[in-house]
């Protein structure tokens, strides 16, 4: 059955709830309620992914998250560590992290694969293609599905060299990264196309393309008060939690590995009750 992560992002800065867990305890206690509601890990992250983010210290970074992974391992929980640096990953696994998730699968730190390698976890292998301050003007593609396939495809090359097994690789197609809208619904839809059979990550909470595919048209008056026109209004990430849900529904309909959110309790019941569809369609098979 498809594993639900739930998302800790102690920041002060994340697009869809940047500050509210920016504090250790407030972090650990977010971490147990969505265990509570159904995540199977929690992914602990210290540095904003959203567009434009500004890097920060491996310092600053390490000191946020580690007494947040610390406290969660202590309570029986699975965390994974979301980073892009190799010395955050070691530390994390040390403080009891069993899975290293980077989205920029390995590239953005040239020691990660032999780092993964020698902690002998799970990674998962993000397609990007630029840091946050550039990663929009990434977003060019003449075929969306067959270049991010290549490119994942050479990252699990290099880190395959690197040590690292390929039993222990999971991919993410890197919804919203170097993707703003429409590139991101081929890779949904064609997951078996550039998965090649491998475990897949789908991390689609809240983000952009969701609120431009659930986006209404709303009328308002013209100054002079004669005529009216039609705006289209995107909803911003609080309330994109419903479509959030449909695309867990969906995914794992498809049969990802796991869907990693912001909220847990309303993608638990989607992965189950997809769960309980595909359990049927089989049986009558």
């Amino acid at each position: 059955m498809t594993l639900v992560m739930g998302i800790v992002n102690v920041t002060p800065d994340s697009f869809a709830d940047g500050g509210l867990y920016a504090r250790a305890d407030a972090a650990v206690a977010r971490g147990l309620a969505l265990a509570s509601d159904g995540a199977d890990l929690v992914d602990v992250g210290g540095e904003s992914t959203r567009p434009g983010a500004e890097r920060i210290s491996l310092e600053e970074e390490q000191a946020r998250v580690l007494p947040v992974i610390r406290e969660l391992a202590a309570h029986g929980i699975g965390v994974s560590i979301d980073t892009m640096n190799a010395a955050t990953a070691r530390a994390a696994v040390e403080a009891g992290a069993s899975i290293v998730n980077d989205v920029s699968g390995g590239l953005a730190d040239p020691a990660m694969g032999a780092t993964v390698a020698a902690l002998d976890v799970d990674f998962v292998c993000m397609h990007w293609r630029a840091h946050s301050t550039h990663m929009d003007a990434s977003d060019r593609y003449d075929d969306v599905v067959a270049e991010v396939r290549d490119e994942l495809d050479a990252r699990v090359a290099a880190l395959v060299a690197a040590g690292v097994g390929e039993g222990r690789i999971v991919l993410d197609p890197g919804l919203g990264f170097a993707k703003v809208t429409d590139s991101n619904w081929p890779l949904l839809a064609r997951m078996d196309e550039w998965s090649r059979g491998r475990r897949v990550l789908v991390g689609g909470s809240r983000k952009r393309f969701l609120g431009a595919a659930i986006a209404r048209a709303t009328s308002a008056s013209s100054p002079d008060g004669t005529t009216a026109s039609s705006l289209v209004e995107a909803p911003g990430p609080d309330d994109r939690e419903a479509a959030t849900i449909a695309l867990t529904a969906l995914a794992a309909a498809a049969g990802a590995w796991g869907v990693r959110v912001h909220e847990a309790r309303g993608s638990a019941d989607a992965v189950r009750v997809a769960s309980a569809w595909n359990n049927a369609a089989h049986a009558q098979g």
